[in-house]
């Protein structure tokens, strides 16, 4: 029998950015240690208002994360008796329960049960980092697929390497499906008939093809990618952590509401970013800025520029406080 991958992810401080490469042993792999240390990792940038950004990249010379360890997922599923989707969805309800309940978990260790919430808690990690006011960027080095893909997916951008790589979802040429958010979060990036056919055939999607539909953000040289993702991560860090997160929440959950519903988050985000210390201290220095030159500052030369690479309107008051004139 084949052992166990202990898998670990090596954390490099870069100050507003954390750079986190996923080690899967030999063959890439992503099991329940790597689990375990990313909801860390999500939960530390997430509560530390220093950290705006997050970098993920495998260690594996040419791959991202090969997929979920097949053993985690098999022997998992060997402690359960077949069940219909009625019991399995029974089963998903009673894990997430155990999950938010917290200290269950050591409970249902090893039993029946524990599969199903392992994998709730890679669902609630990856929602965690669509929840966060951090960004999340995937450095693709390398081909990704399952539960490799997946993470990609739950990233909110993703660089991936040139090359003879590919990003997909297997599952189905093992006889399962895709179970770490790939239905919904691959749909959501490329659309419904795309999404559906990519994943019923189980074929990958090279570089190229994921660059056009837009499954990736960018595709360059395999020793430009982890320098073209902190960059990215630098320029969407720069904005207001909370504002990330407002806009993260709107558009993720808020977006697959109906139009109601979608519109109640988005006012109820917006109206806590707009009473919010910083919002108002943004906001009050724009007005300033508009009185002391007569000019709306976004339609000043220069000014919009200044703003996206900075991350916020310059002002006369923001100014004063840096010193700059």
């Amino acid at each position: 029998m084949a052992e166990e991958v202990r898998g670990n992810l090596e954390i490099e401080d870069r100050g507003a950015v954390l750079v986190a490469r996923l080690d899967g042993g030999p063959l890439g792999l992503f099991g329940n240690d790597i689990a375990e240390q990313l909801d860390a990792l999500v939960e530390r940038a997430d509560g530390d208002s220093s950290i705006r950004a997050v970098v993920f990249t495998g260690t594996h010379p040419e791959r991202f994360v090969s997929h979920a360890e097949v053993r985690w997922l098999q022997e998992g599923g060997a402690t359960v008796p077949s069940v219909g989707v009625r019991g399995a969805s029974a089963l998903a309800r009673t894990a997430k329960g155990v999950n938010r309940a917290g200290g269950l978990q050591s409970l249902v260790g090893r039993t029946p049960l524990w599969p199903a919430v392992q994998l709730e808690r890679v669902h609630q990690t990856f929602l965690k980092m669509n929840r966060s006011g951090v960004v999340f960027v995937a450095a693709l080095n390398g081909s990704a697929l399952g539960l490799g893909a997946e993470f990609s997916w739950a990233n909110d951008l993703r660089v991936m390497a040139d090359g003879d790589y590919f990003i997909g979802q297997p599952e189905v040429l093992l006889g399962i499906m895709p179970g770490g958010g790939g239905t919904q979060r691959l749909t959501r990036l490329v659309g419904t008939h795309r999404s559906l056919v990519a994943i019923l055939e189980g074929k990958p999607f090279t570089p190229a093809e994921a660059l056009a539909i837009g499954a990736v953000d960018d595709v360059v040289p395999p020793d430009e990618v982890l320098a073209r993702a902190i960059e990215l991560a630098e320029h969407f860090g720069s904005r207001t952590k909370g504002s990330v997160a407002a806009i993260k929440r709107s558009v993720y959950f808020g977006g697959s509401m109906s139009l109601t519903d979608g519109l109640h988050v988005e006012r109820a985000e917006f109206l806590a970013t707009a009473l919010s210390k910083v919002g108002q201290e943004l906001m009050l220095d724009y007005m300033a800025t508009t009185d002391a030159t007569g000019e709306l500052p976004l339609y000043s030369p220069g000014v919009y520029e200044e703003a996206l690479e900075t991350g916020t309107v310059p002002g006369v008051r923001t100014a004063t406080k840096t010193g700059k004139k």
